[in-house]
């Protein structure tokens, strides 16, 4: 490998990183919404969770397994909405950027 096919490789090293942080910042600003029950989770394209927003009714000090499983359904729900919605927008994206199906996740 010459000298020349190194700069190339470095020089597409660095787009591709670039162009990962791109999609990266996409997703962060991507959210789907999901309840279950009276609970509302948001979460965000990056797998992380913008607001959870709780009806007070459901809320009852001698059943707290209720609101718990609420709760739990909710973010297991809002997470893999995120995951299937982060999935395609790094498809677009990554097609859009011109690198290779599968490279970027997705």
């Amino acid at each position: 490998m010459g000298l020349k096919d190194m700069f190339s490789m470095m020089k597409d090293a660095a787009a591709m990183q670039k162009n990962m942080k791109r999609i990266q910042a996409a997703l962060r600003q991507k959210t789907v919404e999901y309840k279950a029950g009276q609970v509302t989770v948001v979460a965000r394209g990056d797998a992380t969770i913008a607001s959870i927003k709780i009806d007070p009714s459901i809320i009852d000090p001698a059943k707290p397994a209720v609101l718990e499983k609420a709760v739990q359904q909710a973010v297991e729900g809002a997470l893999l909405a995120a995951q299937r919605a982060s999935g395609e927008e790094v498809k677009k994206l990554a097609a859009e950027m011109g690198l290779p199906p599968g490279l970027a996740g997705g």
